[in-house]
């Protein structure tokens, strides 16, 4: 963020930031910002300085929306503005804060308000939990805002994944004979290091004799594992279920796998035939609502056909309202036939997010240690349950 203000002498600069950190005319600095430092204020006052000063108390966000006066003009000009004045994290950052502070979901459901926000997969949560509500005239225009973070997370995150994946199946897939070009040599010298032979090779040093070659075959002749996704849509999980949309979506068109995506609350919704346009996914999910993963999980149980090549991935915050001990005895049922079994808190940008503890020590004791991953790790843990080693588990410290 590059300022107009004539350059200052490096304690004037600590006072002008410190004017900018704390946005009021009492803050003791004594500097008042001017030309962009003052729109730049101006912004930020509009959004944060009612709830300091606090006022009315009439109903959600009453002091707070004397900032932006609650009509949609008044919020597009403030959206516009801080496009302009601050990076694109930091407006996602104040978008998802005027939601929680001022009510701006209610403004959400005119399309020249969905036209000057930037999207982001906060911003799609919101427009998914109010998509019952949403006009006619801007279902569209939600549809396109929907449609520009899932093209972005499909940019970022597919050509990785399926790199990621299809390598992991090729090892997955290994051969006694393998042809030359098929060899994995790292474990084929590894395999055959009881064979060494010092002195042996032709310039004086020892040599490995490779009596038995490892190889892999080329996985995508087959289908080689079926991965079954089942989300959570209740609406603390919305950014998750986002990623999970896509991810399915492009787990779906490798040619080696076979997925299955299942959303529920506390009913259960296979959206499996939806997976080829992650936008038509997450606009048939309903964020919000209970939650039983039992139902769920026996859904995805009835679907298993190859245990020991099946991967089943929950994603919830394991707050179950169902029947606990059913749920962790289905876990254990098909961990026992031979399932990699993966269960993630989340699958976002976040920090840790808020989960049921109890549950999820009882899944660790079953051997299915539940943990929050990022969309970037997420591939490696997947490829980690392709090949069946040990997930890398995220470090918590």
């Amino acid at each position: 963020m590059t300022a107009t203000h004539a350059p200052l002498d490096p304690a004037a600069e600590r006072l002008r930031r410190w004017r900018l950190v704390l946005g009021g005319e009492a803050d003791g600095t004594g500097h008042r910002p001017t030309g962009r430092d003052a729109a730049m204020d101006g912004a930020l006052a509009a959004l944060y300085r009612g709830a300091a000063e606090g006022g009315g108390t009439e109903g959600r966000g009453a002091a707070r929306s004397a900032g932006l006066g609650g009509s949609a003009p008044q919020v597009a000009r403030w959206l516009g503005d801080i496009r302009e004045y601050f990076p694109t994290t930091v407006v996602q950052l104040m978008q998802q804060d005027a939601i929680a502070r001022l009510g701006l979901d209610r403004l959400l459901l005119e399309p020249e308000m969905l036209e000057a926000v930037q999207p982001d997969v906060h911003l799609v949560g919101t427009l998914l939990s109010l998509k019952h509500a949403l006009p006619e005239t801007t279902r569209e225009t939600a549809r396109a805002v929907v449609g520009k973070v899932v093209a972005d997370l499909e940019r970022r995150l597919a050509d990785r994944t399926r790199a990621t994946l299809g390598g992991a199946l090729d090892r997955s897939a290994r051969v006694n004979r393998p042809r030359h070009r098929d060899i994995d040599w790292d474990r084929t010298i590894r395999a055959n290091l009881k064979n060494y032979l010092p002195d042996a090779g032709p310039d004086g040093r020892g040599t490995v004799v490779p009596e038995r070659l490892v190889g892999y075959a080329r996985a995508q002749r087959s289908v080689k594992k079926d991965v079954i996704l089942c989300i959570d849509q209740s609406g603390s999980m919305a950014p998750s279920v986002v990623h999970s949309a896509v991810f399915g979506a492009v787990l779906a068109s490798m040619r080696s796998l076979t997925t299955r995506l299942v959303v529920f609350d506390t009913s259960v919704v296979d959206l499996t035939e939806q997976l080829t346009d992650p936008v038509d996914v997450l606009f048939a999910t309903r964020l919000g609502g209970g939650t039983d993963i039992n139902r769920a999980l026996a859904y995805c149980q009835s679907k298993i056909t190859r245990p020991s090549e099946t991967i089943v991935v929950l994603i919830s915050d394991l707050y179950e309202g169902g029947i606990r001990n059913e749920m962790l005895k289905r876990v254990a049922a098909m961990k026992a036939a031979g399932v990699q079994f993966i269960a993630l808190l989340a699958l976002s940008d976040e920090g840790a997010p808020a989960y049921d503890h109890a549950h999820a020590a009882a899944l660790a004791a079953l051997g299915a240690p539940a943990f929050a991953c990022t969309p970037d790790v997420f591939p490696e843990i997947m490829a980690a349950a392709i090949e069946k080693r040990p997930l890398p588990v995220p470090d918590r410290g």
